[in-house]
């Protein structure tokens, strides 16, 4: 028996979508990426990036103004990428790790190091421990980020010397 491309065509919305035949161009997934606006300027994201480094002041100035920029990445060369967030966490700024994360950034593994946060480390090293090698933002590890984390990460840098991470 031969079939129609019509029939077919049926089959699958019919099948796919139930009785109510609802076509792919309506599914909410198709559309939200249709609507995408597009992407930010990448001087604008280097600056962001940058700045989260040790600018808290300017960071608080360029959020507001494209919010977008939070968790933006910025591809120092060969795949280096990094956020605003990683920027503040590999270099110990607490200040700007806080505001960032008060205003929705990823928190991220090496971020919890930085800030001192024990038990998120622990759970997520617990889950996938060879985490404990893995390397963020320009190749800095676990024990970097738990380092300029100061006293307040001490509990996380002694956990990690205590399981061999790196």
């Amino acid at each position: 028996m031969l079939h129609s491309p019509s029939s077919r065509k049926r089959f699958i919305k019919y099948s796919l979508f139930g009785t109510a035949g609802l076509l792919i161009p309506k599914f909410p997934v198709l559309q939200a990426q249709q609507e995408k606006p597009p992407p930010l300027q990448a001087d604008l994201v280097k600056e962001f990036v940058t700045r989260a480094h040790f600018d808290l002041d300017k960071v608080k100035e360029l959020l507001p103004q494209q919010p977008g920029l939070l968790n933006a990445c910025w591809d120092w060369g060969g795949g280096d990428f990094e956020t605003g967030l990683e920027g503040a966490g590999h270099m110990g700024r607490r200040d700007i790790a806080q505001f960032l994360l008060e205003n929705g950034a990823r928190m991220n593994i090496f971020c919890a190091a930085m800030l001192g946060e024990l038990e998120l480390v622990k759970a997520l090293l617990t889950a996938h421990p060879w985490l404990k090698e893995s390397k963020g933002p320009h190749g800095l590890q676990l024990i970097h980020h738990a380092t300029k984390g100061g006293d307040p990460a001490k509990p996380v840098l002694e956990y990690l010397q205590s399981i061999g991470a790196r």
